[in-house]
């Protein structure tokens, strides 16, 4: 957890003090939406360069100066997650505002650059879904479809593609019931499917943030590890306190400070 007290140093020295029925899986198992592989084919979206710069979403290519940050932290959560063969890996943050959905989605892009790796983002926050809001992509069935048994995993998969690189995204939906679904059975039958039929991704989960609810904690044993995205500004320390209450029989492979190095022309930091 050395990470965390970093994390807990730096938003004191900052002075922030401010912050803005468990489902059964018999229906799943029923209808089969999942039992039909999701390597097969998968439906192709482009993205678009403007619409992701505009968004903050800068490491799909080489070239841009911030992208680089995204790269070392790409390395040092696969180093992380490689030494134990993990592939599940949770982004969340203390509250909103903090930055994790922009994170989850250029820590996805930096790894679809890898030649020898490729990734599935996941959008599991189904109080407030953005990744597709930020990649540019149509918010046309999701990850709630699936849970609910409307469309089969394989059609709810999008293949995202850029220049030369493409990664796998599922989109989210938005639910009033986020908190069961978490907990639910049919939730934990959708991420062994993912699990078997992505096995030779890294799977991104963009969560919600971890003080809203209880979302998170409820899916945190079912991850391998996690990322906690802070936010100089909007974190407090009272807040990170908290996180790392909730997360001391999780595996932190980095804790990613936003804006921290701002003055220096970069997007965040992290620890």
């Amino acid at each position: 957890m050395d990470s965390i007290k970093q994390a807990v140093e730096l938003a004191r020295a900052a002075e922030v003090v401010h912050r803005p029925g468990v489902l059964s899986g018999s229906a799943l198992a029923a209808n089969g939406p999942l039992q039909r592989s999701a390597e097969s084919p998968i439906n192709e979206v482009r993205l678009r360069a403007d619409h992701l710069e505009a968004n903050r979403i800068v490491a799909y290519g080489t070239s841009g100066p911030n992208g680089r940050y995204y790269d070392m932290l790409r390395t040092q959560v696969l180093q992380e997650m490689d030494k134990k063969s993990w592939q599940f890996l949770a982004v969340t943050s203390p509250t909103a505002g903090c930055g994790k959905t922009v994170t989850a989605c250029n820590l996805a892009l930096s790894i679809s650059r890898l030649p020898e790796r490729s990734v599935l983002l996941v959008d599991l926050d189904l109080r407030r879904p953005a990744v597709g809001n930020y990649l540019g992509i149509d918010g046309n069935g999701g990850v709630l479809d699936v849970l609910e048994g409307r469309t089969p995993l394989s059609s709810a998969v999008l293949q995202a593609s850029i220049g030369p690189n493409n990664m796998l995204v599922l989109p989210g939906s938005v639910s009033s019931n986020s908190s069961e679904w978490m907990a639910s059975q049919t939730m934990g039958a959708l991420l062994q499917t993912i699990k078997r039929d992505f096995r030779s991704r890294i799977v991104i989960f963009d969560l919600p943030p971890m003080l809203l609810g209880d979302d998170v904690i409820s899916i945190l044993p079912r991850m391998d590890a996690a990322l906690l995205v802070a936010g100089v500004g909007s974190t407090t320390v009272s807040d990170i306190k908290e996180c790392q209450r909730h997360l001391r029989r999780t595996t932190v492979v980095r804790v990613v400070v936003n804006k921290s190095t701002e003055a220096a022309g970069s997007y965040y930091g992290y620890y």
